[in-house]
This record gives C-alpha cells, sequence and structure tokens, in this order.
C-alpha cells in the first residue's frame, strides 16, 4: 500500500514538473502578427532573389546590374536570418513565390533591353514599398520580441534598396509613387503585406505576392496611388 502511495505522489509531482512547462512553450508561440510577418519577409526574399539574379544577366544597364546584386547579397543575408527564426519559433515558411510572384517572374524572363530594366525597377520599387510597410506594421504591432528586432534590422535594409530604387528610376525616366503629405503611411495602412490577399487598385503594378487580377501596366506608366517611404 505504501508503495502504491508513493508511486501516486510521483505521479502528482511529475505532473506539477510538466505542467509549467507545458504552458512556457504554449506562451513561447509567436502572435498571428509575428507568424505573417516572418511568412511574408520570407515571400519576398524569394521573389527579390530570383528576379535579381536575372537582372544580373539579362539586364542592359550597368546600374541595375551593380544594385541587382546587392540586393541579391542583401535579401539572401536577411533570408538565412528569417529561416533561423522560424525554425525556433516552429513558423512553416513558404517553399517557393506566389502565382503573382511566379508572373511577375515571367514577365522579366520574357523581357530583354531597356524593357527589362524599365520592368524589373517598375517591380522592385512596388515590392519593396510593400515589405517596407509590413515591416514598419510588424515593429509596431509586433509582440515577439526576436521577430520585432528583426524587423527593426530589416527595415534600414529595405530602404536603402528603396531609395536606390527611386534614384535609379529617376535616371531612367521611370515614374515613382507619390510621396502624401504625411510621408511614410503609418503601420496598418491599406497597403496589404507581401503574400497578403488584398486586390491591388486598378491601374497599378501590384507589388511581387499579391494576389490582384488587375493587368500590370507597361513599365514607366505612373503609379500613383501607394505613397512612398520618406527618402532617407
Amino acid at each position: 500500500m505504501l508503495g502504491i502511495k508513493r508511486l501516486g505522489l510521483l505521479a502528482a509531482l511529475v505532473l506539477v514538473g510538466v505542467a509549467p512547462a507545458a504552458a512556457a512553450q504554449a506562451a513561447a508561440q509567436p502572435s498571428e502578427q509575428d507568424t505573417q510577418y516572418l511568412q511574408a519577409i520570407h515571400q519576398v526574399n524569394l521573389y527579390e532573389v530570383k528576379a535579381g539574379e536575372l537582372a544580373e544577366k539579362k539586364a542592359q544597364d550597368q546600374q541595375v546590374k551593380d544594385l541587382a546584386q546587392m540586393i541579391v547579397t542583401d535579401h539572401k543575408d536577411l533570408d538565412q536570418q528569417v529561416k533561423d527564426l522560424a525554425g525556433q519559433l516552429n513558423v512553416q515558411l513558404p517553399n517557393e513565390p506566389t502565382p503573382d510572384q511566379r508572373t511577375a517572374l515571367d514577365q522579366l524572363n520574357n523581357a530583354s533591353g531597356e524593357e527589362f530594366d524599365r520592368l524589373w525597377v517598375t517591380q522592385g520599387l512596388a515590392g519593396h514599398l510593400q515589405a517596407i510597410q509590413a515591416t514598419q506594421t510588424e515593429i509596431s504591432q509586433g509582440t515577439e520580441t526576436q521577430v520585432v528586432q528583426l524587423a527593426q534590422t530589416a527595415l534600414p535594409v529595405l530602404q536603402a534598396h528603396y531609395d536606390a530604387l527611386v534614384q535609379l528610376a529617376e535616371q531612367l525616366g521611370i515614374p515613382v509613387p507619390e510621396a502624401s503629405a504625411s510621408g511614410t503611411p503609418s503601420p496598418g495602412g491599406t497597403v496589404p503585406a507581401p503574400g497578403g490577399t488584398t486586390p491591388a487598385p486598378s491601374g497599378t503594378t501590384p507589388a511581387p505576392g499579391g494576389t490582384s487580377t488587375e493587368e500590370a501596366p507597361a513599365p514607366g506608366s505612373t503609379i500613383t496611388e501607394s505613397p512612398a517611404p520618406q527618402q532617407s
């Protein structure tokens, strides 16, 4: 009888020890916002690396080639951080580009010369704009410290890419999005995060990762709906 009592006490102690551990594990799960940001920024990285590698091979303008090389390197580095953190937090990441991203990549594959350069810059502006907005949202609304810190690290990199794309667009005569009176849009605005499902406004170039069914305008057409981040 005494042995049975001891076994019961041991089982109770084990359960007491397991319950806090299970609770701690549950508490460590990232929020929906943190999870969606990791997935979205990984989706951006998938596209930017593939598009950048195409530009390194196909671009006509040497400045496009040089910027593409920098973007590929930076997004590979960023994506490694994303994958490492997602692994720690048990967040499943997408394995391939979205249908919209594949469409954008197909457009690049089918373009050449100056048309390619202009299309790559136009797509890059739209994609980086949405990536910046998603990153700002994570910084202000994220709850997992490591994910927020990742977003804080990513933001200046994305902003530097955007600024370089703006300068290149101006040199190539490509219209860039107009900045609003308030400058950088506030986090949680109407532009969806990369990989989101909100349709792009009619007549705009959907950023790679969106699911808009609107047809992208010819490179060089004016894009006015999305406000641009403040340039540094």
